[in-house]
């Protein structure tokens, strides 16, 4: 099993989870369950993918994954704002910087995940002639 704990992402991602179940709970009750419930389990999805990223051999998938769901976050906090959900514009203006460095990290996961594995050529096997048309 991969060690998770030590990853700043990881580690961001929990913090905004926690961050954001306290300030959903002073939503109204309508945007609360509505909205509200919405945002807090794409937060907790976020710290889940980070773990099975971070798990997997490929993580191209994952990482793929996880930068759509910080960009939906992110677009779940807009809408919040726009609906007048959070109490206040300071709750947005944290949740919100703190929403942006976790899709900065996860895209820079992502792209050096990527860099990786184009650097790993795959090696010609052994033993077998290449065929093409000079041949």
């Amino acid at each position: 099993m991969a060690q998770y704990e030590h990853l700043p992402i990881f580690r961001k991602a929990v913090e905004l989870g926690v961050f954001l179940d306290k300030t959903v709970r002073n939503f109204s009750r309508y945007h609360k369950y509505s909205v509200g419930e919405e945002i807090r389990g794409v937060s907790r999805k976020i710290f889940l993918l980070v773990i099975r990223a971070n798990s997997a051999r490929d993580k191209g998938k994952d990482l793929k994954e996880l930068v759509e769901t910080c960009e939906m976050l992110k677009t779940l906090l807009f809408f919040a704002k726009e609906v007048q959900a959070f109490q206040n514009f300071e709750s947005f203006k944290s949740s919100s910087a703190m929403a942006v460095v976790l899709c900065k990290q996860s895209q820079g996961w992502l792209n050096s995940s990527l860099k990786k594995s184009r650097n790993r050529q795959p090696e010609p096997k052994p033993g077998r002639p290449e065929s093409g048309p000079d041949r």
